[in-house]
């Protein structure tokens, strides 16, 4: 049976709101209602109107979090414009790109970011500064006339294009209509109510800050606090300042949380739970003890066509087991759907090449509402009415998903295929390691070499021939897996959703200065200067020089 729901748009949620004095938004020491939320959210769509040109009605958004940013997607609501999430991270060309490939025709600018803009060729577009005279002159003008929406936008109304984080590629820009942020919002209660304030410090140009937070609270009409950026010393204070009893999570923010210092008034909180996806099974553990606070594990996509949720019975490091409704299969290149993983009794896994697979959608083409302009990128996603997630994967006996890495995470070591997230698993059991990212890359003579990159605890050391000792000891590391090459680092680059992002460690390679490992016969050793002369040398001579990170990076 189809689910139905008592909201069809944003647009019907918002006006639900209108009369509504409890607090909808905290930021520093602002309070603001839901009545004022959406007067305001009114003269905005106002001004969003008096700004319309002939064309596409999109309205880029280039700004840090802040209240006015909410108040435009609540305008584009009200209204029937799209909010383009523009993403303050990308620079030059790339920005430029992203502007002008979802045909924005006008772009508001926060008060921090006009110098991202100053010499790109964004001719054709109006440019408007937060802080300027003409955006508080259009707002004065609307406070005489704000547009009081009496019929909502259709549900076909694309209400945000919301770029992908780009950690496989360059960034998609998601289509999200009304319909769908509204269905997602009541979808993902979560158990939220009315007294409930729900803390978000993760960018609002990314589905996680909207999809996992804002629109389940505007369902329940919760308060919804923020801070402008992520900040990991900053988020304990917050929490206890806002009364924050849920937080919203994506990639490594709780692991840069964890890496504070630890305090005795850590768990003088009023959270009772955080919701998100890719924190390591060591850091969810971790940050439950320290600030007693549950966290609710997720695995999912920007683009909005599936989801996993773990549950009490799921495996230590497994996504979960996915509803059968869902309609996902974990499929090979052929097509077929992969064998159940089969595991030794000391839990290596056996059959790591025929078990994993992509994790696929049936059917899920129809959830799907696309890439704005983007033909090549849908054509790679939908085949035949099916999702292809673009995700590895395998399952064991029971059902539940353990995820293996992205699609281009395969590594190819003598002819074997394996993905990189089991041997992540095994490294990151290592004492010091707080986070472990392996990746493949080239071989001098043929396929790809494992590298790993270690972010330490805060304070730990790592000791070579120890870590060979370790990997020696561990029962489920693969024959082929183990890493040729090994990185310390002091932090992992991101994208802008903070999400890891591994075409950079890999296009560096083991071009470094930060302390890297060689494997030996009986651990690791140093990589010296010699090491990297000769691996050079060795490309070459095997006619492979063209896939020297060098070579590839610097045309």
């Amino acid at each position: 049976m189809t689910p139905t729901f008592a909201y069809g748009s944003v647009a019907e949620l918002l006006l639900a709101r209108a009369e509504d004095d409890h607090p909808a938004l905290l930021f520093g020491e602002e309070s603001v209602s839901w009545r004022d939320f959406v007067a305001g959210a009114r003269r905005r769509a106002a001004v969003l109107t008096a700004l319309r040109r002939p064309g596409p009605w999109h309205v880029g958004v280039l700004m840090d979090n802040d209240p006015e940013y909410l108040l435009l997607i609540a305008a584009a609501a009200l209204s029937g414009a799209t909010v383009v999430g523009v993403n303050p991270t990308r620079r030059g060309a790339e920005l430029a790109a992203d502007i002008r490939g979802t045909d924005v025709q006008t772009l508001l600018v926060g008060r921090t970011h006009r110098g991202l803009i100053e010499d790109l060729e964004l001719d054709g577009i109006d440019v408007i500064d937060q802080d300027g005279d003409r955006y508080r002159e259009l707002l004065a003008r609307a406070a005489e006339h704000p547009a009081h929406a009496t019929a909502p936008p259709g549900t076909e109304h694309t209400l945000l294009l919301l770029f992908t984080s780009g950690s496989t590629g360059a960034p998609k820009a998601v289509v999200c209509s009304s319909s769908r942020l509204a269905v997602i919002g009541q979808l993902n209660v979560h158990g939220l109510t009315r007294d409930d304030v729900a803390y978000n410090a993760m960018p609002l140009f990314h589905g996680n800050a909207l999809m996992a937070a804002w629109a389940p609270i505007l369902v329940v009409g919760g308060t919804y606090a923020m801070r402008p950026r992520f900040s990991a010393s900053g988020f304990l204070p917050d929490v206890q300042r806002f009364g924050a009893t849920f937080f919203n999570y994506v990639g490594r923010a709780l692991s840069y949380v964890l890496a504070q210092p630890e305090t005795p008034g850590e768990r003088d909180n009023t959270l009772r739970f955080g919701f998100g996806t890719e924190a390591s099974t060591r850091d969810r553990e971790e940050f439950q003890r320290r600030f007693g606070c549950r966290i609710v594990e997720s695995y999912g996509s920007s683009e909005g066509v599936c989801t996993i949720l773990r549950s009490e019975d799921t495996p230590p490091g497994a996504l979960g087991r996915p509803d059968p409704a869902m309609g996902l299969v974990i499929l090979d290149a052929d097509g077929q759907e992969t064998p159940p993983a089969e595991f030794a009794e000391d839990g290596r896994l056996l059959n790591a090449a025929e078990a994993t697979g992509e994790i696929v959608v049936r059917g899920g083409a129809a959830r799907f509402e696309g890439y704005y302009n983007n033909p090549g990128a849908m054509a790679a996603k939908v085949r035949d009415g099916d999702y292809w997630t673009g995700d590895l994967a395998y399952a064991d006996a029971e059902g539940s998903f353990w995820f293996a890495g992205r699609s281009s995470d395969w590594i190819r070591v003598d002819s074997e295929n394996f993905a990189s997230a089991p041997v992540e698993r095994i490294l990151a059991r290592h004492p010091a390691v707080a986070t472990a990212v392996v990746y493949g890359v080239p071989d001098p003579r043929t396929g790809d070499e494992v590298m790993a990159s270690l972010l330490l605890l805060p304070g730990a050391s790592l000791d070579p021939t120890e870590l060979g000792a370790f990997l020696d000891e561990q029962p489920d590391l693969g024959t082929k897996w183990r890493p040729r090459l090994v990185r310390v680092v002091e932090d992992l680059p991101l994208t802008g959703t903070g999400k890891l992002d591994k075409q950079v460690l890999r296009s560096e390679a083991w071009l470094v200065d930060d302390p890297t490992y060689l494997a030996t016969a009986t651990g690791y050793r140093a990589f010296t200067a010699a090491d990297r002369a000769e691996r050079e040398a060795a490309f070459a001579s095997h006619g492979r020089i063209a896939l020297h990170p060098t070579e590839r990076n610097h045309p």
